[in-house]
């Protein structure tokens, strides 16, 4: 079991916690990290690029002139692609990239960008993130002042409300549910927080 520090959000000590070297101490896997992010990043393109082809560009309804007896090649309309502001041939049309890709990579990447993060010092273990009410000044003093963060991906329940709404107006954090963590989001910050109750659920998530 990986042992780690327990922290408050004045930045000190208060206990200590196991979790699974499986999860928090797996090993690097440069490659899988990769091809995962790749399928991320695939997927999150629009892919609306079109283009005009020629059956979309308007007139050229009629042969510029007739098939034979004039010396030149013969053309079937002006808006084909040889000529000017005639369609194009082969362009892009709208399409998804989005592909398949098997969970056990999925959730192997997040394995393997949680230990790295580990092994780098820049996994930090919260006994809670609690707030009185929504006010994003107590949130940066906490994460920026109290902890010394510069940006960091923060795991907590979406339904921590005052937390989460505290966070959003800050453009160097994000607040992510534990439900949807990815290795693209982990690699994406310097620094990963996990609230002590959220790092049991990931561990029960990642097994």
């Amino acid at each position: 079991m990986a042992t780690f520090d327990v922290i408050n959000m004045e930045g000190k000590k208060v206990e200590s916690i196991d979790l699974d070297d499986a999860i928090f101490d797996a090993p690097l896997k440069q490659g899988l990290l990769y091809e995962v992010v790749k399928w991320q990043q695939a997927r999150m393109r629009q892919g609306t690029h079109a283009v005009k082809s020629r059956s979309f560009v308007r007139g050229g309804g009629a042969k510029p002139w007739r098939q034979k007896g004039t010396g030149r090649a013969r053309q079937g309309s002006i808006r084909a692609s040889q000529w000017v502001g005639g369609g194009t041939a082969n362009g892009p049309v709208p399409h998804s990239y989005d592909y398949p890709l098997p969970k056990k990579m999925r959730r192997g990447a997040v394995r393997t960008a949680l230990s790295l993060r580990a092994r780098e010092g820049k996994l930090l273990i919260v006994d809670s993130l609690k707030l009185d009410e929504i006010k994003t000044r107590a949130a940066r003093k906490v994460l920026e002042e109290n902890l010394g963060l510069k940006e960091a991906l923060i795991v907590e329940k979406k339904d921590n409300e005052t937390w989460t709404k505290s966070v959003r107006n800050l453009p160097t954090f994000q607040t992510l549910d534990p439900a949807g963590l990815n290795a693209r989001d982990i690699l994406r910050y310097e620094t990963v927080i996990l609230t002590k109750a959220v790092a049991k659920e990931v561990e029960e998530r990642l097994r």
